[in-house]
């Protein structure tokens, strides 16, 4: 009999990778702002101006500084 668990989460969508810009740092809280205006909250190392890759509130990485391109299916 299969995991009833992991047949739930193989249905649901996985957690996006976003890019954005630190714009403010509160503790160990760092404010994101995506291409779109939009602001996030996440927990990272992270200096303001620094454009991070964020996934589930964690920042995962410095990103290049790219032209952001958004691909629309």
């Amino acid at each position: 009999m299969s995991n009833p668990l992991k047949q739930l989460r193989a249905l649901l969508p996985a957690a996006p990778l976003l890019v954005g810009e630190v714009t403010s740092i509160s503790a160990e809280l760092r404010t994101v702002e995506l291409p779109d205006g939009s602001k996030l909250t996440a927990r990272g190392d992270a200096e303001i101006g620094d454009q991070v890759f964020v996934r589930d509130g964690t920042i995962e990485g410095l990103a290049p500084s790219l032209t952001p391109l958004e691909i629309v299916l």
